[in-house]
């Protein structure tokens, strides 16, 4: 397989092909999860092979959103079976990776270690400093593509999300989780204010 030729290829098209209304899920995002899960990987002692595949499924974890709004992991597993063929990834490389996409859907339902990284990575923002920053990306995006929100009931949905997130590795947890309770705890107060 020839990874960074596949690297290449996927950011060139997601900076070049992506909606400009995705505040949330556009290059930046994907550039993000990456960086988390080299972060995390390395904290979980991948490397190798795993690794390839880990940084793989993270670059096209959200490319559906070339595709389709809705349903967007369904469509990422699309564009990743019909890409990585083209850059020497064997039929069970794929499946390996499609099936790591397909646990980022929310609820988050990973079962492999691999997957668990994944997962973590996709949601390391919520136990962050720049959480409320990129939640409100989420929101910008949500009420351009159909689905307006009030700040307050924004707010309730984001209570109820980090109260049911969960991060699954042993890494994420010490890093994040913490930051995660204070940035719930912070929308809690917010919502007594309005």
């Amino acid at each position: 397989m020839n990874f960074e030729a596949t690297k290449e290829f996927i950011l060139n098209k997601l900076q070049k092909e992506l909606n400009p209304d995705l505040f949330y899920h556009c290059y930046n995002h994907t550039i993000d999860v990456y960086k988390s899960v080299c972060r995390l990987a390395k904290m979980e002692n991948i490397n190798g092979i795993h690794l390839i595949y880990l940084k793989t499924a993270a670059l096209f974890h959200d490319s559906g959103f070339l595709l389709s709004y809705e349903n967007h992991e369904d469509s990422s597993c699309i564009m990743a079976s019909k890409t990585l063929p083209l850059f020497d990834y064997s039929s069970n490389e794929i499946e390996l990776i499609i099936k790591m996409i397909k646990s980022t859907k929310i609820p988050q339902t990973p079962e492999t270690h691999l997957e668990k990284i994944l997962c973590d990575a996709d949601l390391d923002y919520v136990g962050r400093d720049d959480f409320f920053m990129i939640a409100h990306k989420l929101l910008c995006e949500w009420n351009k593509n159909g689905n307006p929100l009030s700040l307050t009931k924004w707010y309730q949905i984001q209570v109820d999300f980090l109260l049911k997130n969960n991060y699954f590795t042993l890494s994420a947890i010490e890093l994040r989780e913490t930051k995660k309770k204070e940035n719930l705890n912070e929308i809690l107060n917010l919502l007594k204010e309005i």
